[in-house]
Formats: structure tokens, sequence, C-alpha cells
């Protein structure tokens, strides 16, 4: 375990004195900006000092400085996304209390929780490098920075230190949504496709129609509870098998065996297909359809055939999916220490999405520049804080010495910090993924990666209008 020199209790009681004298300084227009004491959650309250605040985009960040701070920095994306039309003052305190491990490891956090709800990597982005730069104008310069990201926040981490990429030491990608958009949801346009052919209630027959693509009509009322509701109608989902009907188990025996979404997720890959999808459409993309099921054969059911001959077909909008694509694709032309963890068994992004990152930084010829870790874990919206603190330590090891880790070393190293933690190692060091191709059926083109390469990305960044409006 590597030891890093730690900034003293009176160097931090400095800092948090000028930021002091900050909040005293007459009114400017940057003052709305300025960080703000507060009370730090549970999980780093007795470790580090807090504080609060809303930037100039009208994005309220978390930021946590530990007693003890090693001088570094980790600068977190958090994932989702939200729906909700404004910032939420409670998300980066809540992610700072689930990532308690980063400040106990001594680093210092700030997490944005995004001016908005709603789909938009580079608005994530551009809001992360705000919280960044808010808290380097309040404490300084730290010695290293760190990006990490979990699940959406993955691939807006992995999009941050493409877009800034002197600014970052080092990115640690969790549990990652590292396919990109424009792929890594195909699977649950298959889903709500296959969905409406077996259950012919999303929407019914007596209802307004519309394209599956939309997810959902823009003006529909329908909630969270009304899908399940749906769902449960058609399959059962919420009952015993005992108390399904014969037709019931066999609609769900069907859409779990041919989008190999695990039951247990099935309602929330339902409800990012319905409700977000409409987010990233008519929100962000004025109606236009980034996504297509042309050339897709499914299969897995007890009748192909007959689903393969009723399922609803559609083309993309070339323009949506170029938006989508550079809004969120990742080129992978990123020369900085990247370490992935991720769960085998994630339920939500599936493992695969690792297999897409690799042929995306071999694509971009970056691929030394990344190590993957793998773990027993079959959860996705957090992992072991063992594991997290092993793959951290991995990570600021290589960004310090120059010393490439390994997955054997990362789990070597875990029980040193499961002495801390208590929460289990299981990094499994032999693990390597099939490739995304064998999870999700692809389109046409669709076994090519990058998806976007670097040149592209700079030819359509000079297109007015590229991509999603923050």
């Amino acid at each position: 375990m590597t030891h890093r020199p730690r900034l003293s209790r009176t160097v931090v009681a400095a800092g948090a004195a000028v930021l002091a004298g900050a909040l005293l300084a007459p009114v400017s227009a940057a003052a709305d900006t300025t960080p703000e004491p507060a009370a730090c959650p549970a999980g780093v309250a007795d470790v580090a000092d807090c504080w609060t605040g809303q930037d100039a985009n009208g994005a309220y960040y978390a930021i946590a400085v530990p007693h003890d701070w090693n001088g570094d920095l980790v600068v977190h994306a958090h994932g989702g996304p939200d729906l909700a039309a404004a910032s939420d003052p409670e998300r980066s305190v809540e992610d700072l209390d689930r990532w308690a491990v980063m400040a106990r490891e001594g680093y210092a956090w700030v997490g944005s929780a995004y001016r908005r709800g709603g789909y938009g990597t580079r608005m994530a982005v551009a809001d992360t490098e705000s919280a960044r730069e808010v808290f380097v104008e309040a404490f300084g310069v730290p010695g290293r920075t760190y990006a990490h990201g979990q699940s959406w926040g993955g691939d807006v981490a992995a999009k941050l230190v493409e877009v800034h990429p002197t600014t970052y030491d080092g990115v640690l990608l969790t549990n990652g949504v590292l396919a990109g958009a424009s792929r890594g949801y195909d699977y649950r346009v298959d889903l709500r496709v296959v969905y409406q052919y077996y259950c012919g209630n999303h929407p019914r027959p007596t209802e307004p129609q519309y394209p599956l693509w939309m997810g959902l009509r823009k003006d529909s009322t329908m909630t969270s509870a009304g899908l399940r509701s749906r769902l449960q109608e058609c399959t059962g989902y919420q009952s015993a098998p005992a108390d399904r009907t014969a037709l019931q188990q066999r609609n769900l025996d069907d859409i779990l065996a041919v989008t190999k979404v695990p039951e247990r997720t099935l309602e929330s890959h339902l409800r990012f297909a319905t409700f977000t999808f409409r987010d990233i459409v008519h929100n962000r993309l004025d109606g236009r359809n980034p996504f297509s099921n042309e050339g897709v054969t499914y299969s897995g059911s007890h009748d192909d055939e007959a689903l393969n001959e009723g399922v609803e077909r559609f083309s993309a909008d070339p323009s949506a999916t170029r938006d989508l694509t550079w809004d969120s694709d990742l080129t992978g032309a990123v020369r900085i220490p990247t370490v992935t963890l991720h769960a085998i068994a994630d339920p939500t992004a599936f493992v695969e999405h690792e297999s897409a990152y690799r042929a995306t930084r071999e694509g971009s010829g970056t691929a030394d520049d990344l190590v993957q870790v793998f773990t027993t874990e079959a959860e996705h919206s957090s992992l072991s804080d063992s594991g997290y603190a092993a793959a951290m330590d991995a990570l600021a090891t290589w960004t310090e010495t120059g010393a490439r880790p390994t997955p054997a070393g990362v789990a070597a190293s875990c029980p040193g910090f499961d002495a801390t933690y208590g929460t289990g190692c299981f990094v499994d060091p032999a693990f390597t993924p099939a490739p995304y191709a064998d999870r999700v059926e692809p389109r046409p083109g669709g076994h090519r990666w990058p998806t976007m390469t670097a040149a592209q990305e700079r030819a359509w960044a000079r297109i007015p209008g590229i991509g999603i409006e923050p």
C-alpha cells in the first residue's frame, strides 16, 4: 500500500480561513459561486470539513476536505441521468456520503449535481469541470487531480478527461456506461420493442399511438407507478412464479431471454427506455429519432420467426444519431492513467461495456494507458469500499511512479484496505468480458470501435448547434 504525504490540519485550516474571509467580503458578481460551510454527511462527518454551493450555471455542488488532506483531489461525476427539471441540491451531498471512502482515504472531493436533470453528457462534463474550478478557487491547486465517475457518470468522467486532457492526472471509471449513447442503449431499444410485441399495453390499442423509439409520447401523463402496473399486468414480475398465469410467465420468459435483461432490473431498464428515451428524443433532439433496430435478428423466444415478423422496426435520423454520438460517445483519445472497476454481474451497466471501452482505446491507440479490474460483485450503484480504495490507490501510485498496475496487484492490495473498511475483497484477476456484440445485437457497422474518432469529433465540432443543448 502506498502512503502519500498528507497536508497538516493547520494548512487546511488556513485555507478554510481564507475561504471564510471571502465569505465576508463585499458581494460581487462571483459571490453566488463561493462555497459555504455545510454539515458533512454521516460518512465523512468525523474525518472532513464540508462546503456546498451553486455555480454560475445553477448547478449545485458539494466539497469535502479531509482533516488530514493528502493534497490530492477527486472530481466526481454522478450517474443517472436524473429527470428533474432543475439541479438537485441534495444529489452531490448524497454522492459524497456514498463515496465517503475517497475522503476517508485522504482525498479532497468535489461533485456537481449538474445544472438540470435530463440527458446531456457534455453538459455534465461542463458542470463537473466547473465544480473543480470552484474548488481550486477556494482551496488552491491540488497536488494531483483525479476524475471519478460511476454508471452514466463513467461516461461523463471518460468524456471529461478527453475534453480536458491536461487538467487531470488520472481517471477511475466504476461500473461505467462506456459504450456511449449511440450503442450503449441499443439493448433498451430492443427491450422497448420486444416488450410491446408481447404485451401490447405500452401503449394500449385504445390509446394514442406513437413510434416506440420515442419511449413515450411527449404529452403523456404516465407515471412510474403506471408503468409498473402495465409490466405487472403483462408479466406478473412482482408475483411469485406460482401466482403468475401461464401467459404472464411465457411473456416474462420470452422478454428476458431475447433482451438478456436480468429479471431484477427489468423494471428499471423499461423505465429508462420509456422516460429517459422521451427526454432524449423530445427534450434534447427536437423530436428526432437517434435509434434503430433495422437488421437486428431477435432470438431466444418460443417463436423467433413470429417475433421478428411482428416486432416494430425503425431507422434512425442520421442527424439525431450524429448529435447523440457527438454528445456522449467516447473517442478513447486520452493519454492519462485510466483504471476501470466493474462488477462482473452488474445488472444495469453490463460488464460488456468494458469490452466496448477497451476496443475504443485500442482503436485510438491508447490501450496501454488502460487497466481494467473486475469483481465478482452483482450490484450496480455501489461496490465494496475496500475495492474502491484499492483501485484508487493503484491509480494514484501509477500516476506518481509510472508503474502500471495489474488486476492481480489490486487484488493483493485489497485486504490491507479491507482491514479498515470490512466490506470485502472481490477482485477476479483472471476475468475477461465477452465482446459487446455478444450481449447486444449489433446494428450494421456495430463492430467498429471507436464509434467516433477524435478527427470526426473535431470535424463535427465545427457544425453550428451540434449535440445537445446545455
